[in-house]
């Protein structure tokens, strides 16, 4: 179908529909694939099939035509999906939307693990002043709870990257209205945010499971204990050291104090965030390997001031950023982008939490109490 949308002289006039119910196949489509060149034939960049699909049926429905789809949620956000989300938006209303908080609940007979969500959009050209937002577990039976809310709360207006934020939970507009009182960024706070430099299999060699003499410490999201890192973990799968070399040193970063965050967690864990402070005091090393599935919040390559470290870790780790990152993140991955993307309390009010937090291993609700309290002190 895609190379009958592409600009073909001698292509044959594809059919119209005036509405389309689909459930398209989910999986990955690299860079190079048939499947990814078909699509870019007709103008659509994605890395995944499903978003290909809606983007075809998108262009064959007449205009006033509708789509109910249900998909997962990762479109929501990520670098991967922009240019989806952006043609998505550009020609389909949206009327509605459904989230099934259950990663499990919807396709469990299929054994699909993802957090998926329904759409019902209208092709055109002017988005609704406000839409229908609705949530249940997936269960059969289970209550639906629904409430309308402005577009401009789930697409905001001069966001560059158009993530679409859908709120599932009461937690999630409280979280919303907590965070939009934050104002400082991490340019603002002189901090920046990287994706961890050692994809392991690409420097395979230079990987050692046990420290030796000239090595340093690789650092994995095992290595996360409590709030800090414990290494060398000798008793875990993945490498605990990598050479230092010549070859190496591009991916390797200085000492110094650095606040980590997973880029993936699993289902199981309570947060979708989930960050950790590596204290340089705690482990003597000049260089450090960040390995790929981290983020690793730095000061122009170089380490943080502790403080503002510690209060990044325990801004982070709350609640509070947990529920708002969720509104637009229905996957367990977290990117470097979205972390860009947030707001942050400002200098002055992350090292007073940072100066206070003693002990970073801390129960939830006593780390809430902490960020509450400086968070509205300083507002």
């Amino acid at each position: 179908m895609s190379d009958r949308l592409a600009d073909d002289l001698f292509g044959t006039t594809p059919p119209i529909f005036d509405a389309a119910i689909v459930n398209p196949p989910y999986r990955k489509i690299g860079t190079d694939s048939p499947e990814r060149r078909s699509l870019r034939q007709a103008g659509i960049e994605t890395s995944n099939l499903y978003a290909g699909f809606i983007a075809l049926i998108q262009r064959l429905l007449v205009p006033g035509g509708q789509i109910v789809g249900i998909t997962p949620r990762s479109f929501c956000n990520g670098p991967y999906f922009r240019s989806f989300r952006e043609d998505f938006l550009a020609s389909l209303e949206i009327h509605r939307l459904h989230v099934f908080e259950s990663r499990e609940a919807a396709f469990r007979d299929d054994s699909v693990l993802q957090e998926n969500i329904i759409f019902h959009a209208v092709k055109g050209l002017k988005q609704p002043r406000e839409l229908v937002v609705s949530s249940s577990s997936g269960e059969h039976g289970d209550i639906v709870a629904e409430e309308t809310i402005p577009f401009a709360e789930i697409v905001y207006q001069n966001d560059s990257e158009k993530f679409i934020h859908i709120p599932s939970a009461s937690g999630h507009a409280l979280a919303k209205k907590e965070m939009d009182r934050l104002h400082a960024t991490l340019t603002s706070l002189g901090v920046t945010v990287s994706t961890g430099r050692v994809v392991d299999f690409r420097l395979k060699d230079a990987l050692r499971m046990t420290p030796e003499k000239g090595t340093v410490p690789l650092l994995y999201p095992c290595h996360f204990n409590g709030g800090t890192i414990h290494w060398p973990k000798l008793d875990a799968r993945k490498p605990n050291a990598i050479l230092n070399n010549d070859e190496t040193r591009p991916w390797l970063v200085r000492s110094g104090v650095y606040l980590l965050t997973k880029r993936f967690t699993s289902k199981e864990e309570r947060r979708r965030l989930v960050a950790c402070l590596f204290d340089p005091q705690n482990l003597d090393a000049e260089w450090l390997g960040f390995e790929n599935h981290l983020n690793y919040f730095h000061a122009d390559g170089h380490g943080l001031d502790k403080n503002l470290a510690v209060g990044l870790f325990a801004f982070l780790n709350s609640t509070v950023v947990d529920q708002y990152f969720r509104r637009f993140s229905g996957h367990t991955q977290v990117n470097a982008t979205d972390l860009r993307r947030l707001a942050y309390p400002d200098r002055e009010t992350l090292k007073a939490m940072g100066k206070e937090l003693k002990q970073l291993d801390q129960p939830q609700e006593a780390l809430d109490k902490l960020v509450e309290k400086h968070l509205h002190a300083h507002q």
